[in-house]
Parts: C-alpha cells; sequence; structure tokens
C-alpha cells in the first residue's frame, strides 16, 4: 500500500532509501538541517566503493557490502557519475600480519570477493613503489563521486514526485499510532511512517522519538592529507594496510580519488563535536553527551594508549608521514600538504564495544538506522532496500 514516509537525513543512505521507498510508489519527504546533500558523513569520505573484503561472513555488513559493491558501481555508471574501477591492495609489511592477511583472503573468499594473494614481488608490479612482506590483491574495488551519486538520487526523488526539504531542522518528533508528526524549523509536517537516517544524530532523533537507542553516537575525525603533484605517481590505485582485527577502522591509507588526486589518511582521533572537522570545533553539549555516557570511560580505559598515539599522528606531520612509509617509503615530508576532514558518527553501547555492525531500531511506524559506517556509502541502495522491506513489515 501507498504511504507517506519523512526521511530524516540528505546523506546517501537517507537519499537511497527514499529513493527506493518511491521506486514501491509511497510519497517520500526527505528533511536535512543542511542546505546540500550530503553535508558531513557522505561528502567527507574517501569515495571508495569497497568489495566486502574485511566483513565477518554472514554479518549485515558482508552480505550488503558485497552486493553494494555492483550495484553502486552499476547506478553510477547508469547515471553518468564518475566512477573508477582502479583495483586496492592489502599490505602486510612485517611477518606478524601475515595471519591477519591470510583471514582477510579467507573472508574475501567467504563473501565471494574476487581477491588473491600476492608475494612481495608481484605486489611491487600492481604497486611499484610499495613495500611489503605479501598483499591481497582486489582488482573489483573502484572509487566513485558519492556526492555525485546523492545528487541522482535526490534528482529521481524529486521526478518521482518527493519532496527535498533542505534547511529544515527537526525540532520535535511526536508519534501516534496512525503515524507521525515532525515539527521543523520550518513548519510541521505529518506522514505515516518515519526513518531516520541522520547519522551523526541518529542517536537523538531516535529519543526525540520516544526510541530508546541503547547506544550513544560518538563522533571520531578522520584527518586526510593529500600528496602533492609531484608526488602522485608513486600510487596508481588503492593501497591499505592490514587493518587491526580489533578496531572498526582500516588505518591509514593512500586513496587515487576520481579526479587524479591521491589523499593519505585517515587517523581516527575523538572529536570535540559531532561534527567536528578540526581541533577548534568544540561543542559543550556535544561533549557532554558523549562524557555522560558509560560506554564512553569503558571505551577509553581499553583504548587509551591507541588514543594518544592517534592524537600524537593529529598533532605531528612526520609522524602521519611514518604511517604512510610503511607503504610507500619514498614518500617525504614535501609530497604531503593537509586537506579535508571527516567525522564518522561511531556507535558505542554501555560495555563500551564499538558496534561494528549496521544497527536498527524499530519504533512505532518509525525505523532509526543507529549505525551505519563503512561500507555504509558502498551498501547504501542494498540498505535501502532492506529499510523499505522493514517498513513493509512494520
Amino acid at each position: 500500500m501507498s504511504s507517506h514516509v519523512i526521511v530524516i537525513g540528505a546523506g546517501i543512505v537517507g537519499l537511497a532509501t527514499a529513493h527506493e521507498l518511491s521506486s514501491r510508489g509511497h510519497h517520500v519527504t526527505v528533511v536535512d538541517k543542511e542546505k546540500h546533500v550530503a553535508a558531513h558523513q557522505t561528502g567527507h569520505n574517501s569515495g571508495v566503493i569497497h568489495s566486502g573484503l574485511y566483513y565477518a561472513p554472514g554479518s549485515l555488513k558482508a552480505t550488503m557490502g558485497t552486493a553494494g559493491a555492483a550495484s553502486m558501481l552499476e547506478f553510477a555508471r547508469r547515471h553518468g557519475v564518475t566512477v573508477d574501477r582502479c583495483g586496492k591492495l592489502v599490505v602486510a609489511t612485517h611477518d606478524s600480519q601475515l595471519p591477519a592477511l591470510q583471514e582477510l583472503l579467507r573472508r574475501g573468499a567467504a563473501n565471494g570477493v574476487p581477491c588473491r594473494r600476492v608475494d612481495a614481488s608481484e605486489a611491487r608490479q600492481i604497486e611499484p613503489h610499495v613495500e611489503c612482506r605479501a598483499g591481497a590483491h582486489v582488482e573489483s574495488t573502484a572509487v566513485v563521486d558519492y556526492v555525485g551519486v546523492c545528487r541522482a538520487l535526490a534528482d529521481l526523488v524529486v521526478e518521482s514526485g518527493g519532496d527535498l526539504l533542505l534547511g529544515h531542522e527537526v525540532e520535535e518528533i511526536v508519534p501516534s499510532s496512525t503515524g507521525v508528526v515532525v515539527r521543523t524549523s520550518a513548519g510541521v509536517l505529518s506522514a505515516d511512517h518515519l526513518v531516520n537516517c541522520a547519522g551523526l544524530h541518529s542517536d537523538r532523533i531516535a529519543r526525540m522519538a520516544g526510541v530508546d537507542p541503547q547506544v550513544r553516537i560518538v563522533p571520531f575525525r578522520g584527518e586526510y592529507f593529500e600528496l602533492t603533484p609531484q608526488a602522485t605517481h608513486l600510487v596508481r590505485g588503492l593501497v591499505y594496510p592490514v587493518p587491526d582485527p580489533d578496531l572498526p577502522f582500516l588505518g591509514v591509507h593512500l586513496t587515487r580519488m576520481f579526479d587524479g588526486t591521491v589523499h593519505a589518511g585517515p587517523n581516527a582521533v575523538l572529536a570535540l563535536a559531532r561534527e567536528g572537522y578540526t581541533w577548534g570545533t568544540v561543542r559543550p553539549r556535544d561533549v557532554a553527551d558523549a562524557l555522560r555516557w558509560p560506554g564512553t570511560w569503558r571505551l577509553g580505559r581499553q583504548w587509551w594508549r591507541t588514543g594518544v598515539q592517534e592524537v600524537a599522528r593529529s598533532v605531528s606531520r612526520r609522524r602521519f608521514l611514518k604511517s604512510l612509509q610503511t607503504l610507500v617509503p619514498e614518500l617525504t615530508l614535501s609530497d604531503i600538504v593537509p586537506t579535508h576532514a571527516g567525522v564518522r558518527a561511531q556507535a558505542i553501547d554501555r560495555s563500551g564495544a564499538m558496534v561494528d555492525d549496521f544497527l536498527l531500531r524499530r519504533g512505532p511506524r518509525q525505523l532509526h538506522v543507529l549505525n551505519a559506517p563503512s561500507p555504509a556509502a558502498t551498501a547504501a541502495l542494498e540498505i535501502a532496500r532492506h529499510l523499505a522491506d522493514e517498513l513493509v513489515a512494520s
């Protein structure tokens, strides 16, 4: 049956969901407090269409990420969005990482990812300036203009009769047995259903709607450098380290973007604001929100050494360079210049665990996406199908 659905959030997950719902005959209204689409996580990521190599077989990340790698590539090509299938090399730089590399290859095979192990010599044929013990080569990995994807999705929503209300901040949500009323800074909306894809503010939107999210969004800033034009020849495609299996971050890596530039990073430091793209951006409410959550303190007790190392790398270009030199030893300080940063909305539970998979909570006629980390952009079209199915079942 056709219904009216309000989608909060004009990032890639929100817009993909709106497009999917529109294609199924629903009238959709997308609401976002920013004045343009993809203003936060989507517009600040590395642009990678991940292949599904990293994720535990059977997890939502694995099933949606692997399917999303194909559907996102096809969507971009069909709608004229810039995309480049450049391939990825994940490298073990010392012997202690070889077991983790083998686990990545096992996961990749289980998830149906076309990947293969390469020795040091073959790795240098793929990336001549990389040094490693061995690597995993994934030819299917691509980079894409995710902001362009969002613009295409927004156009499709509007063309199908939907509404895109930018610059409308949600101030109050009143659920009922028959629908939901949303008061925004620009007026009042009513609908049959609500889907919360608010990213960095998703837990607050859930609480506003009367749903206990059972997690708290804690923002982590990822800071990037960019290789100078004289140094871009040192990287042909994507070069990643073997990640720490205990952390949901992929480590500092090198990414040749769709425009030919090469980005280096990100690190991961606790941000002092949910939209804290610099150290100078501090919002007391956001800091207090994180400090009041018991999981934040438990996370800090477990990972404080890693946190100190990340902060040191944040304030020292030499430390950042040293991380890059484990991948490409020829890089020098003169080869890297600071560029944009992104902020990741990481859900933390009360125990202090970083939620690793996609997390969805229900409310009366509501769906709340409370954790959508990488590969959410890759998997956005698959997440949208899942949410549309869940909405019908709710």
